[in-house]
């Protein structure tokens, strides 16, 4: 075989085994494709696209830094107490939705105001039956000085407090409290390097601002709940003594527990501490509220210098700025704002200055009074003994007197319990268009109950929806004068009436029987006529 015959030869075979190797290629890449459509296509799930998990990327973490920050400097308190003898209860003290909640020195009522604290978990107050309860609290003091609230160490037999990670459980004292703003401050015995929280300033609080709660909601240590801040300012109605606090309102989750806890802005400071929650069911709802740490602070530094809180007082009551009543006995004296005095206190400090029922407050020192709050701020931060100079408005004359300010404890002392008592029996009366019975009085009939002064006719009846009941007369009090005019009959009553014509004030003076002193204490009840009596 020539040389050329070889070199053909050798080509083809090249050229017949590279076609054999494309030709297998192809064919099996098309099993191969078959194989993996088929597989595909025969899935749990055809035509689905597998998820991809993303890198790992940081996101805020402003919450869980102040978490780290502030857990470590609240605590859980816990009380127990000694079973207390079970006393009767007045009617007042007695409703079918009552918990037995024993005696709190009055704070019971604020509670069944906000709503049954208990809820279905560990109380934070004891019972009749003793045992224990819980409650947080914020250490404000290295040296072992704990803010917390007075009702969740109120009559604990002992007081222990625990901190997160440690499982021990130390020894704490009363230092003192404050019933008024349901503050107490307790010491914690054995423990050393306490971290206190930094403080802030709840006046720069704005509404919508984050917060965050921590605390011991039902014995669960260290919750962490964030929320914002929903209103400020909220002034419950209730026991007089709440006049003393002006609650930060939030939405982040305060639950039975959370009591004493720190309320807190994103800078990690305390802006508020804990103390309660409107609810019906007994747990979170959404509204909370804590009690402003200006507010807490002063009460704070009170309590470590004397022990107590010593608040000014020039012993009088007055009505509520949005009281509706309001606006006809301002009319009355001529004055667009002010404080209206209801009760000037016997012996008192207004009393000894000249101040009466019916005046209304305009200034002191000089500064013009808007509203009862403005007062009370200014009337309590005055040491007892200073002197006020408190301008007032008398039948539309300016008058002013110097008051030397008392100490409210003394002035107004606590009460405890003790229902209002059924007015005494009437004969029947003379119907009066102000829509109420009256009935006169006689000498042996003051002498029985116990009325000193002359003159005056009783309140038999007050008919529902009436006038008279707008105005907050009840069944037993005595009427002696209205719109400053004696009155001794019911013929009286009706001449007054005469003079009168819709949309015009009508203030009633009365003596009202206050059973808890067993005396009777003048009032006065202003109100604006309305278009149609009856």
């Amino acid at each position: 075989m020539s040389f050329f015959d070889k070199l053909r030869r050798q080509k083809l075979l090249s050229f017949t085994v590279m076609l054999f190797t494309l030709s297998f290629g192809i064919v099996l890449g098309t099993l191969i494709n078959s194989g993996v459509k088929a597989a595909k296509d025969n899935g749990q799930a055809p035509g689905a696209t597998p998820l991809v998990i993303p890198s790992p990327v940081e996101l805020s973490n402003t919450f869980s830094q102040i978490a780290k920050q502030v857990a470590p400097s609240v605590v859980n308190v816990s009380v127990t107490y000694k079973p207390q003898p079970v006393r009767a209860r007045t009617r007042r003290q007695t409703s079918p939705d009552d918990g037995d909640q024993g005696d709190d020195n009055g704070m019971g009522d604020f509670f069944r105001f906000f709503g049954n604290p208990f809820g279905n978990g560990i109380p934070e107050m004891p019972n009749n039956r003793g045992g224990e309860a819980l409650g947080s609290g914020v250490v404000v003091d290295g040296a072992g000085y704990i803010l917390t609230n007075n009702h969740v160490v109120d009559k604990a037999d002992k007081i222990k407090v625990k901190f997160p990670g440690d499982p021990e459980k130390y020894d704490a004292h009363v230092i003192g409290v404050d019933a008024p703003t349901d503050l107490a401050v307790i010491r914690v015995e054995g423990k050393h390097n306490l971290v206190p929280v930094k403080m802030g300033n709840s006046d720069a609080v704005q509404v919508g601002d984050w917060a965050m709660a921590i605390g011991s909601p039902f014995g669960f240590d260290t919750s962490v709940t964030a929320g914002i801040i929903s209103a400020k300012g909220r002034v419950m109605d209730g026991d007089t003594r709440m006049q003393f606090q002006h609650f930060l309102q939030t939405d982040a989750a305060i639950n039975p527990g959370n009591s004493g806890g720190p309320l807190l802005n994103m800078r990690g400071e305390v802006i508020g501490i804990n103390t309660a929650i409107a609810s019906r069911s007994g747990g979170y709802e959404g509204i909370g509220f804590a009690l402003p740490i200006n507010t807490a602070a002063g009460v704070y530094n009170d309590i470590i210098k004397t022990g107590k809180v010593t608040r000014g007082s020039i012993g009088i009551s007055f009505s509520k700025s949005d009281d509706p009543r309001t606006t006809a006995s301002l009319k009355l004296s001529g004055a667009s704002e002010g404080v209206f005095v209801l009760t000037v206190a016997a012996g008192g400090p207004s009393e000894k200055a000249g101040i009466k029922q019916g005046d209304v407050i305009v200034s002191i020192n000089g500064q013009t009074i808007h509203d009862g709050d403005q007062l009370i701020g200014i009337v309590t931060a005055t040491p007892v003994g200073s002197s006020l100079d408190i301008g007032v408005l008398r039948d539309r004359k300016r008058e002013n007197f110097k008051v030397v300010v008392g100490n409210l404890a003394q002035i107004f002392p606590e009460e405890f319990g003790g229902g209002r008592q059924e007015a005494p029996s009437q004969d029947e009366g003379t119907t009066i268009s102000f829509g109420m019975t009256i009935s006169p009085l006689t000498d042996s009939r003051r002498e029985t109950l116990g009325i000193k002064e002359k003159g005056g006719v009783q309140v038999s009846e007050v008919e529902p929806g009436s006038f008279a009941q707008d105005v907050g007369l009840e069944r037993g009090d005595l009427i002696l004068e209205i719109n400053r005019h004696a009155v001794n009959s019911a013929e009286d009553i009706k001449k007054i009436q005469a003079t009168l014509k819709p949309g015009d004030p009508v203030m009633f003076r009365v003596l009202r029987h206050d059973p808890r002193r067993n005396e009777w204490t003048s009032i006065l009840l202003p109100g604006t006529l309305p278009n149609q009596m009856h």
